[in-house]
């Protein structure tokens, strides 16, 4: 079959169904493995990366940058950049990352646009394909948070600060299309809303969890991506690794990330080894590989625009692409479905 693309919103931009993703560059993978695998997805039909100013993860001061270093490397060895549609991401408000913009990681007009000077530096380029902001300002329910809990003392940047700041990037050519990351219902909302009553650009994407560990995005953002074209771009869709079965019953295989980096808990909690044993058995009695049954899944959904892949060797990336030729039949669909409705999203 052969890979296969998606409309990118409204841009006009065909992006493969398949992105790579890249936040092991630097941390989990030299250089030169980074290079490998950016050769290896273009061969494959990959022409959608994915990356951000803070990585690799987990972000760390030594590291901050890095993975923008090896693509901008692999760019200027190859010669290349025309042939990729690049995103990367601006950090949003943090506590912890003091590294970055002396502590600053506010969506203020000023940090947008020292980040992305920073980022297209570090690129070795003089445009960003889609330019996302990583997750919002404001205070609300990302990252593992199912429930919007109201916080009254909380004084985000306006969403109208930054959308104009992201509209002057792409008037100037330095940004050709925008989207959110880590968003919900009503800041897609906001954005559009912003969007046709100000002139400014629309949101193209939004890059959310979505795996079969977590179908929350079909709550209240799927309908969103089918009218008004913000397509999901999903990340995490093997839940770290967990849905290829190599974590259950305890096993820590060697130089894998939750073996390596013990802060990732999102898809470990007590909910998820009973969901997962049920699908890695659902796929095993298909004759399936659970991993790719998992991505194949995600890769089918109406209101995918790509699906998010990471590896650390070539030969993960080679099964991960791979998921793009496999349909899932009936039995199976029907098998994920009631699977779902017995452990309903047991990591948002």
């Amino acid at each position: 079959m052969g890979m296969r693309y998606s409309p990118l919103g409204r841009t006009g931009l065909e992006v493969s169904r398949i992105c790579l993703g890249t936040m092991t560059f630097g941390e989990q993978n030299s250089e030169r493995e980074a290079h490998a695998q950016l050769d290896a997805a273009l061969a494959a039909g990959v022409n959608f990366i994915d990356t951000a100013e803070m990585y690799p993860v987990p972000p760390r001061a030594e590291t901050y940058g890095r993975t923008e270093e090896y693509i901008g490397s692999w760019f200027k060895a190859r010669g290349n950049r025309d042939r990729v549609i690049l995103a990367t991401k601006v950090m949003g408000r943090s506590d912890d990352l003091t590294h970055v913009r002396g502590g600053d990681t506010r969506l203020t007009r000023a940090n947008i646009e020292a980040a992305l000077e920073a980022s297209l530096t570090r690129l070795r380029t003089d445009y960003i394909d889609l330019y996302q902001l990583h997750w919002p300002d404001r205070r609300t329910n990302t990252f593992g948070k199912l429930g919007y809990r109201h916080d009254p003392d909380d004084v985000p940047v306006p969403i109208e600060e930054s959308l104009a700041a992201l509209a002057d990037l792409v008037a100037a050519g330095k940004v050709r299309h925008i989207g959110v990351s880590n968003e919900t219902p009503w800041g897609v909302a906001r954005f559009l809303r912003l969007a046709e009553t100000r002139g400014w650009p629309r949101i193209a994407s939004i890059q959310n969890p979505y795996s079969l560990l977590n179908r929350s995005f079909e709550i209240g953002l799927a309908e969103f991506a089918h009218r008004e074209a913000v397509g999901l771009l999903a990340y995490s869709p093997l839940g770290f690794g967990v849905l290829s079965g190599k974590y259950l019953d305890g096993a820590r295989p060697p130089a894998a990330r939750l073996t390596l980096f013990t802060r990732f808990r999102r898809y470990t909690g007590e909910a998820a080894p009973p969901a997962v044993r049920a699908y890695v058995e659902l796929a095993r009695r298909h004759g399936l590989d659970p991993a790719q049954m998992a991505l194949a899944y995600v890769n089918a959904r109406p209101f995918l625009t790509s699906t998010i892949v990471g590896a650390t060797t070539l030969e993960q990336l080679r099964d991960d692409i791979a998921s793009i030729d496999l349909q899932l039949s009936d039995e199976v669909i029907a098998g994920i479905e009631a699977i779902h409705a017995a452990h309903p999203n047991p990591c948002p």
